[in-house]
């Protein structure tokens, strides 16, 4: 098994065969990858060596003190968190080499293509069809809510294969170009003002066959794997302290102290104890996961990610008063990524809405955490055994 020393070997010859400062950094990363250090845990000519996943920050730590260059994560988060371990838990041996290294790189961007105007938070009740033509399926229907759309060259799909079983069993996964002449992507304009997200329209969309991840009819297996990161990618991400929102409420506490008042003293200090636990559990959550794959636990960590941003981005509202208001940028902008802390106290508070509602929505994750990780009864379910084309809609 690879251990700490044998990575940092490693580590220091990447950094002598490809020095980053007069290397160019696509090569950087190709060669970062090709070493196996961008996924240590990922298997052997897909990124990794089979190594515990805790090593990673090993290799992360020796690359940031010689002043490489990352993937740039955030903009590439939906491949990284979503699709990449989906590929690599449902792929075949020849997707996994085609997909996984472009991805990882930041070559090809990756969005989701998941929930519909009439099946977001039912997204079992979806309606886009797939219907099977030879070594082709050809895909009807629209999607919504699609993060970055706008640049993806690739997708991660679910449609109904089957309306004739219960909704559940009827779903196939693929993976859709989004480049294909069929696929035609509309921004939504959000309460920021600027259109991050997208509506999806799929016309006579041809995916080969070769494009399928995991058997026909499994889709929604499948996509149980892809939702369980998601919510970890989004609630559980690493931070260090006073990360996130926290940061920058706090660091006005500190440079303002005439907007200070007794009750918005005791809120904060509330808050950035939520907070530091919260980081703190998003930690020891990450750790479970050199064991294996996310569970029903990352619900929890992606409710409570939800909550506190909306609470701190409030209380930051509250004490800058007047100023809170302010908002510099209201046309109608088209982000590669959401920059929370970059931004205006105005923006933070907006944008946080919608926390609530991506990855899941809170009432959904509620119900998850409640049977899934508590062991409560579940709630009746009438159509779970109902074919999908006798559910009304």
């Amino acid at each position: 098994m690879t251990g700490t020393e044998e990575l940092r070997r490693r580590t220091r010859e990447l950094l002598a065969a490809h020095p980053p400062a007069s290397t160019d950094r696509l090569d950087f990363l190709r060669a970062r990858f090709d070493a196996g250090l961008a996924w240590v845990h990922y298997p052997e000519g897909l990124g990794g060596l089979g190594a515990p996943r805790s090593l990673q920050a090993v290799v992360d730590a020796e690359l940031e003190a010689a002043g490489a260059p990352d993937n740039d994560p955030r903009r590439i988060g939906i491949g990284l968190g979503m699709a990449a371990p989906t590929i690599l838990g449902f792929g075949t041996e020849e997707q996994k080499r085609r997909f996984l290294r472009p991805l990882w790189t930041g070559e090809e961007v990756w969005c989701q293509l998941f929930s519909e105007p009439g099946a977001g938070s039912d997204l079992a009740a979806l309606g886009t069809r797939a219907v099977r033509e030879g070594d082709e399926w050809v895909v009807n229907g629209q999607k919504v809510w699609t993060s970055s759309a706008h640049v993806a060259r690739w997708a991660i799909l679910i449609a109904r294969t089957d309306p004739d079983v219960p909704k559940h069993r009827g779903i196939t996964y693929f993976v859709c170009d989004m480049t294909d002449p069929g696929v035609e992507v509309r921004p939504l304009r959000q309460i920021t003002g600027e259109a991050e997200f997208n509506e999806v329209f799929l016309t006579d969309v041809r995916i080969p066959d070769t494009h399928r991840l995991g058997e026909v009819g499994e889709g929604w297996k499948v996509a149980q794997t892809t939702l369980n990161n998601e919510r970890v990618a989004i609630g559980g991400m690493r931070l260090p302290r006073e990360g996130g929102m926290i940061g920058p409420v706090s660091k006005t506490w500190r440079e303002r102290p005439e907007l200070r008042t007794h009750d918005l003293h005791q809120r904060l200090l509330k808050l950035w104890v939520e907070a530091e636990v919260s980081r703190l559990t998003a930690e020891r959550l990450r750790q479970q996961l050199v064991a294996g794959q996310p569970g029903p636990e990352g619900a929890g960590m992606k409710l409570a990610f939800a909550r506190l941003n909306q609470e701190i981005s409030g209380l930051e509202v509250e004490l800058l008063g007047e100023e809170g208001l302010l908002y510099d940028d209201w046309t109608m902008r088209r982000p590669e990524l959401v920059d929370f802390t970059g931004r205006e106290a105005g923006y933070r508070y907006l944008r946080s809405k919608g926390n609530s509602i991506e990855g899941g929505t809170s009432e959904v994750l509620l119900n998850i955490v409640a049977e899934r990780v508590l062991g409560l009864p579940a709630e009746p379910r009438t159509d779970k055994d109902v074919a999908w084309k006798d559910l009304a809609r």
